[in-house]
């Protein structure tokens, strides 16, 4: 499987500044090579490299790879939408492979720059020692700048564990009071995030009002701040499902959300809008599935349609079995449970009959957890 890994590089002065002033420089080239592709109504690397390699040189004083990859970055642009002119803001992403990037070991990178090569020394944390430790790039780097700090966005190649699957899943519900809650009991509770959250929209609220430039320079600095929190809990929260599953041996089940949010956006209210708005549903469950594709986990997906509203126990399917946001009481046959774990216990049941269909699972039964007390 292909990862991307974000690789914090720590340049001098000196070196920033050159690193820079050759990312401008290679976006400067993009920008013209966009209006010739732009004019010849084409994406092919070679009639542009054809048209354009010498000039661009001449130009820009571009190495020669670099000439290459900035024609390929444009080509690749206009494959994806050729109807309108790209332009490509100063601070776009340089393209490097191995004949202009070349990793010293795990401590430092050459790059090639107008000035030639430079030796930039790199920051590695756990998790990247770990999926660069034998592991094999492949194909090209970006390098990108985010908040003045340099990044290079390299891809590996991850192997995959071997598959073991016993044809049971575990199902999983994701929500807002409660972030996750799985089919074994395991909740994931949205309290302090919710708490962050709701302090975050006071605090960015009264920072809109005042409308200063100091006032703005927080606001970018706070969003950056609470995308970096959602992040490091879903990816707290997934690598747990994904450990649990594959020490089980089984399969995790995930509801299709797709569209869930404009379906959903004239039936809650306001607040609750916002609380569902906020946070990254979808993140979450790409977290889970790369890590589970990594750990030879199976990921199913399950139409989300009355999972909080069927009883696992008898099949009844009623609104009125959602007696609150917490509770469920099936008005049938008086199963009763916390409303969450009884959706986390459909989203399994409905993965392991969608297996069962496809003859990929074993003789698995639906048994519903034990009758909740207090309920």
């Amino acid at each position: 499987m292909l990862c991307t890994l974000k690789i914090k590089l720590v340049p001098s002065s000196d070196q920033h500044s050159l690193l820079l002033e050759t990312m401008k420089r290679f976006n400067s080239a993009c920008n013209y090579i966009s209006r010739i592709a732009y004019s010849m109504n084409t994406t092919s690397k070679i009639l542009l490299q054809k048209e354009c390699y010498y000039d661009v040189r001449e130009k820009f004083g571009l190495s020669a790879q670099m000439v290459v990859r900035a024609i390929g970055k444009v080509a690749e642009s206009y494959k994806v939408d050729r109807k309108a002119f790209h332009e490509f803001r100063d601070t776009g992403a340089i393209v490097y492979d191995d004949r202009i990037m070349t990793f010293k070991g795990l401590e430092a990178v050459s790059l090639m720059t107008l000035d030639g090569r430079i030796l930039v020394p790199i920051v590695l944390g756990k998790y990247h020692h770990g999926m660069l430790g034998g592991n094999r790039v492949r194909g090209q780097a970006d390098l990108v700048l985010h908040d003045g700090v340099f990044y290079l966005m390299l891809v590996v190649e991850a192997p995959e564990d071997p598959e073991r699957f016993n044809g049971d899943y575990i199902g999983v519900d994701l929500g807002i009071v409660n972030v996750a809650v799985d089919s074994e009991g395991e909740i994931f509770s949205g309290s302090a995030i919710n708490g962050v959250r709701y302090h975050n929209s006071k605090l960015r609220a009264k920072l809109q009002s005042k409308s200063t430039k100091s006032a703005k320079r927080r606001l970018k600095n706070r969003s950056k701040k609470e995308q970096r929190f959602a992040r490091d809990v879903n990816h707290c929260i997934s690598k747990r499902i994904v450990e649990k599953a594959k020490a089980l041996g089984t399969g995790v089940a995930l509801e299709d959300l797709k569209g869930i949010r404009k379906r959903t956006e004239k039936t809650v209210g306001k607040q609750q809008r916002y609380r569902q708005s906020s946070w990254a549903f979808f993140q979450l469950r790409q977290f889970i599935a790369y890590k589970a594709k990594i750990a030879g986990v199976p990921v199913a997906y399950v139409h989300p349609a009355n999972t909080s509203r069927t009883c696992p126990e008898c099949g009844y399917v009623s609104k009125e079995n959602r007696v609150s946001r917490n509770l469920f009481r099936c008005q049938a046959c008086g199963y009763a449970a916390p409303a969450d774990n009884v959706a986390a216990t459909n989203i399994r049941c409905r993965a392991v009959c969608q297996s069962a269909e496809r003859g990929d699972g074993s003789s698995v039964t639906c048994k519903p957890p034990a009758l909740a007390v207090g309920y």
